[in-house]
């Protein structure tokens, strides 16, 4: 099993609740401190041994400062020699596919070969963001994905007329370093989502979820897969949680009351919480279990999110057998983890002592 390390590059100075979130109380010393101290930590996961460093897409708020990740994996291209960079991914139906293309392009050959595509629907308030209808959310990404691999393949110069995009002349420069192109991951925690993925033949990405729903959706994606004539391999599961590693189970949970004196910090669910009038009757969230699991997840206190398997928390001991379990069940080849709060250095010890006691175990599972 490979281990990724994501950061959302968290605003780790005060700010107000809501979305968009105003900056009353913006300081750009904060926000400087924030962007080094995510880099800082991508550069520890990169010397212990994390397999991946992934980072995603947000926009007007706190929750990251990473509104183009492109620009910050640029960035990463530089600190990490040996590490995938995966982008988990762009919000491809508010952008520009081909854009995305050429920038996905021009990182794989930054880092000869080690740039892992996420390609994202985004939460609803993204679509607020740029103007865009979220009652199209998944037929613009639909078209989206399917043009963009075409960019990454076709050696000649083509026009595109689809429903939601249109361009006269295409040929993108450079071409990506991968043959035929970059792995390419797409969320699937939705039943929809996971039909799409295994029909589409890309790899299925599991996050803001919890284990027994991730299952149950990675075992429709496999099934569907089977169908459609082509066996996933355990690496086309990744799965998104956090995690925090202390040298005892006394200090990691020591360490998890003191993050509750750290400043305020939202989660896309809270942020979406009050977004729901945003997208009413659009039909984003698709089936209505789907929509009923968006709003479920919110577990109640630290033990319900370990149990959920939200959060692995304790000693390396601890911490390992929480893994397992996950692995027994879910069975994913690639856990994408966030550090679960931040406290200054017990953060980068917590990353340090995954890599150098956890990591080596579970590479076995």
């Amino acid at each position: 099993m490979k281990a990724s390390f994501f950061s959302s590059v968290f605003y780790m100075g005060q700010a107000p609740s809501g979305w968009p979130t105003p900056k009353t109380v913006y300081s750009d010393a904060e926000a400087k401190r924030s962007m080094q101290t995510a880099l800082e930590h991508y550069r520890i996961a990169e010397e212990v041994g994390f397999d991946w460093l992934s980072l995603a897409e947000h926009h007007f708020g706190p929750v990251g400062l990473t509104p183009n990740p492109m620009v910050f994996a640029g960035l990463l291209t530089q600190v990490a020699k040996r590490a995938k960079i995966a982008l988990l991914g762009a919000t491809i139906p508010i952008l520009n596919p081909v854009r995305v293309a050429e920038e996905f392009a021009m990182l794989d050959v930054l880092t000869e070969g080690r740039v892992v595509a996420g390609m994202l629907r985004g939460t609803p308030n993204e679509y607020v963001t740029y103007n865009v209808n979220p009652a199209e959310s998944r037929g613009r990404f639909e078209e989206a994905l399917e043009l963009i691999r075409y960019c990454w393949t076709q050696t000649a110069p083509f026009a595109w007329q689809g429903r939601y995009f249109k361009y006269r002349a295409i040929s993108i420069w450079p071409r990506p370093f991968q043959t035929p192109h970059p792995p390419i991951y797409m969320s699937g925690s939705s039943p929809e989502s996971a039909v799409f993925a295994a029909g589409a033949k890309v790899s299925l990405g599991l996050a803001v979820t919890t284990v027994p729903r991730a299952t149950k959706a990675a075992e429709l994606y496999r099934q569907t897969a089977r169908e459609a004539g082509w066996e996933p391999s355990v690496d086309d599961i990744l799965y998104r949680m956090s995690f925090h590693v202390a040298e005892t189970d006394e200090q990691a949970i020591a360490d998890y009351e003191a993050s509750k004196t750290y400043p305020q910090r939202l989660s896309p669910i809270a942020m979406n919480q009050g977004l729901e009038r945003v997208v009413a009757g659009t039909g984003y969230y698709g089936s209505e279990l789907d929509k009923n699991s968006a709003r479920n997840l919110r577990a109640a206190g630290l033990e319900d999110r370990v149990r959920e398997g939200q959060v692995v928390i304790g000693s390396p001991e601890t911490v390992v057998a929480q893994l397992k379990a996950i692995k027994e069940t879910l069975n994913p080849g690639v856990l994408d983890l966030n550090s679960a709060f931040q406290i200054g250095e017990r953060t980068s010890q917590s990353i340090r002592l995954f890599g150098e006691k956890v990591l080596p175990r579970i590479k076995d599972f």
